[in-house]
């Protein structure tokens, strides 16, 4: 079993792999729109 150690790193790892996610799609979206701006 995992130790209760290994289950706040495994929860900090998750955490913060969301975030990561979340801002970067939220700037993906945001360079896409001004990629489109500008081309247009």
């Amino acid at each position: 079993m995992a130790g209760q150690n290994d289950i706040k790193a495994a929860e900090q790892t998750y955490n913060g792999f969301i975030g990561m996610m979340k801002w970067g799609t939220i700037a993906s979206l945001l360079v896409g729109a001004l990629v489109v701006i500008l081309i247009a």
